[in-house]
């Protein structure tokens, strides 16, 4: 290997610190000399430091994750990084799955398993409608706990320091789209 093992962690939220730490340990243990880190969850339009580790990588590189999850939201985001970083002569590594993108039984592997667990993904989301489906029928069904509206009144803190919306969401750890529902219902 002539290049920089160049590694990225992430976790969807804050609260899995020790994931993230664990991922980073593991990266550096398998050589990876620069490591990306994030928490973001992968369906966020913005992976600020996913984009940056994939501009930074070079000629030459390997691009090291430790699970495909942590890397893409789907087998297609995942086969289009894949393809854009080997377009750039970088290579892929995905540590869970032993897969190594320099050479083509890797490449196959990734699409195999990729489709694989798209279609666990599937399977269990099925399955969890079917179960909210059932509970609903049941009337055991409440929902998912809102988690901004607990946070309007410290939106309304920092609106009234003369804070942003962007600076709000991000304090707070919510969308800007929360932070304007919380004005509103605020005014109501």
């Amino acid at each position: 290997m002539t290049g920089t093992l160049v590694g990225y962690g992430r976790t969807s939220t804050s609260d899995q610190q020790a994931g993230l730490e664990a991922q980073i340990a593991e990266l550096q243990a398998a050589g990876a000399t620069k490591v990306f880190k994030e928490h973001v969850s992968s369906v966020d339009a913005q992976r600020p430091q996913l984009r940056a580790a994939l501009d930074w990588v070079r000629d030459g590189d390997t691009f090291i994750v430790t699970r495909p999850d942590r890397l893409a939201r789907s087998v297609t985001d995942l086969l289009r990084i894949v393809e854009d970083l080997k377009a750039r002569n970088v290579t892929v590594r995905i540590m869970s799955m032993g897969v190594d993108t320099s050479t083509a039984t890797g490449t196959l592997i990734l699409q195999v398993l990729g489709a694989v667990s798209e279609f666990e993904r599937s399977v269990m989301l099925e399955r969890q409608r079917h179960g909210i489906a059932k509970a609903k029928a049941e009337g055991r069904y409440r929902g998912r706990a809102p988690t901004a509206r607990a946070k309007t009144p410290e939106v309304l803190r920092l609106k009234a320091e003369g804070k942003t919306v962007a600076q709000i969401a991000q304090s707070v750890g919510i969308s800007r789209a929360s932070v304007y529902r919380a004005f509103l219902e605020a005014r109501a």
